[in-house]
């Protein structure tokens, strides 16, 4: 069985970064209309969240996501995030599965035992249906947060901009301070 992991957040300044996996068969993902999140509308990200969801409930596939924090960021950094999220995803489904692939170039160190595997896959979320869904469900969690984020700050845009630095992002910054949400540690080569 195979398991596709992406995420969403990486290089942003406000909020979380998500890290999802989809574990399941490539075949019950065909006709969908699954592909690399960025590449489709928002009402369509979602509806096929809701489709993901049902398949889950369902058991035809299973998806573990995990949040790493603007707080855990800057703490941590970046890669130890990453890594960590990849770590947990693949011990939640070491048990039955053996093949993981990351959207990417590097699994930031990390290694699995024999017989499971971890392997890297540049542009992934438009070549594997996995990591496609996987892509979708990491977005779409990403965005809810930044539409709750928006509506206890609304200066900052954070329902168009995502918690990307925007121009528009960075001049609210200038005027009303950062949020317990900003990672500091991003925005310190951007002000």
């Amino acid at each position: 069985m195979l398991c596709g992991i992406d995420e969403a957040g990486r290089g942003c300044v406000c909020g979380s970064m998500f890290v999802c996996g989809v574990r399941g068969e490539e075949a019950n993902l065909q006709n969908l209309g699954i592909k690399d999140s960025k590449q489709l509308s928002e009402v369509k990200r979602f509806s096929l969240a809701t489709t993901l969801y049902d398949l889950a409930q369902d058991g035809i596939i299973a998806y573990h996501m995990v949040e790493k924090t603007a707080q855990q960021i800057d703490e941590l950094g970046l890669s130890a995030c990453l890594k960590s999220a990849l770590s947990e995803i693949t011990q939640t489904f070491a048990p039955s599965t053996y093949d993981f692939v990351f959207d990417g170039n590097t699994t930031f160190g990390l290694t699995l035992k024999a017989p499971h595997t971890l392997r890297t896959l540049i542009k992934g979320d438009s070549k594997l249906l996995l990591i496609g869904a996987a892509s979708i469900l990491a977005k779409v969690a990403k965005d809810i947060q930044m539409y709750h984020l928006h509506a206890l700050y609304p200066h900052y845009g954070f329902d168009t901009n995502k918690g990307y630095g925007t121009k528009a992002h960075l001049q609210a910054i200038l005027q009303y301070g950062y949020t317990p949400f900003h990672r500091r540690s991003f925005l310190q080569n951007m002000m």
